[in-house]
């Protein structure tokens, strides 16, 4: 026997909030049957194909350590450093720059709640390094 993850469960203290501001992120949808409103304790958002979801659960009391867990995000298109800019201005906060001269490397963000996530080089970027 063996199991399979259902979904990724984030604690947060406005779920409907934060599934929107991921939404904007990750291009997920709501469920059109079920979709998420201000006030709902659980807000869920699932990849378009259907393949992962992410749960935004409501918890009284804010984040206050690093995370124990983290989403490492890859560039569909465009570089690490493209879409770097488009998370700030999407409302991210650096927390680390963990580039490296030869261009390898990462950067640490936090979402509106101050959840850390990481930015990683495209596929193209590595592909191209590693040829």
């Amino acid at each position: 026997m063996t199991s399979y993850v259902s979904h990724t469960t984030v604690n947060s203290l406005d779920p409907y909030t934060l599934s929107r501001w991921w939404q904007g992120v990750l291009d997920y949808v709501e469920d059109p049957e079920d979709p998420n409103l201000p006030g709902h304790e659980e807000c869920p958002i699932r990849s378009r194909d259907g393949r992962h979801e992410i749960l935004f659960i409501e918890v009284p009391d804010a984040k206050r350590v690093r995370n124990r867990i983290h989403f490492d995000l890859r560039p569909v298109e465009g570089s690490r450093d493209e879409e770097l800019a488009r998370l700030l201005a999407h409302g991210a906060v650096e927390v680390e720059d963990l580039r490296r001269p030869d261009g390898t490397g990462w950067v640490v963000l936090a979402d509106p709640e101050g959840n850390e996530f990481c930015i990683l080089r495209s596929g193209a970027e590595v592909a191209a390094t590693t040829g």
